[in-house]
């Protein structure tokens, strides 16, 4: 069976949710606990709340546009809870907020790989809010590459690396800051949360590349050999 082709890309549609992604997922949360945190004295959990609030309005906006709940919202949702949780844990060293923050990617590591007992993997939500404009037609379709065995094996492979990734780069950055003196991990440790995303991203992106490749270098051999079949009989 063919895989179907992808539709059209939306260039408006697909600008507008990419914006209210990032501007509500990220941007926003981070500007709200850093003003908050910084300017205004507020504890960490409590900014951390109030930056929760982004996410939950994504959310709405993208069920009201496109009547349909984003699961990449509710992913951010999430982090950001486990995030405040954490951060109540234990004591407020530097030493055990630097732990704490490694504990963060370690947990996110966990829930990857916990995914892999859902009936979809969380890669296959991140890859349908990152690989479609947003449109009916388009998320019809990514939903609709389920079906083949392909599709569903790369998003595992994917969701399990991302997995295993983190919980190494939180496993290491935990170690580290037993080891190395706090300035240092203060700097290192934003370096290692985003040379780990830099690299997964990369890499991502030429599995997905990959994968596509051989899809359809073995459909076009089964369709040739169908062909040359029918020409025979």
């Amino acid at each position: 069976m063919s895989t179907p082709a992808r539709p059209a890309r939306s260039g408006g549609s697909s600008a507008i949710g990419w914006v209210l992604t990032i501007g509500l997922n990220v941007v926003a949360p981070i500007l709200t606990y850093n003003t908050l945190t910084e300017d205004h004295g507020w504890s960490e959990f409590s900014a951390l709340l109030l930056s929760g609030a982004w996410p939950v309005l994504d959310t709405a906006v993208m069920a009201a546009w496109r009547r349909k709940i984003d699961e990449f919202a509710m992913v951010t949702l999430v982090f950001l809870v486990i995030t405040a949780v954490v951060s109540l844990v234990g004591p407020h060293t530097a030493r055990a907020l630097l732990v704490k923050d490694s504990a963060v990617t370690g947990l996110f590591g966990l829930l990857c790989l916990g995914t892999l007992l859902a009936p979809r993997p969380l890669m296959f939500y991140f890859g349908r809010k990152f690989a479609t404009d947003g449109t009916a037609a388009s998320t019809a379709w990514w939903n609709g590459m389920w079906e083949y065995e392909g599709f569903r094996s790369t998003m595992r492979t994917m969701t399990l690396v991302w997995g295993v990734a983190y919980v190494a780069e939180a496993l290491v950055r935990v170690a580290l800051a037993y080891v190395l003196p706090t300035r240092t991990m203060v700097t290192l440790s934003p370096v290692m949360i985003y040379s780990v995303l830099g690299v997964l991203g990369v890499w991502t992106a030429w599995f997905g590349k990959r994968r596509a490749a051989e899809g359809a270098r073995r459909q076009a051999e089964a369709e040739a050999a169908a062909a040359s079949g029918a020409a025979t009989a």
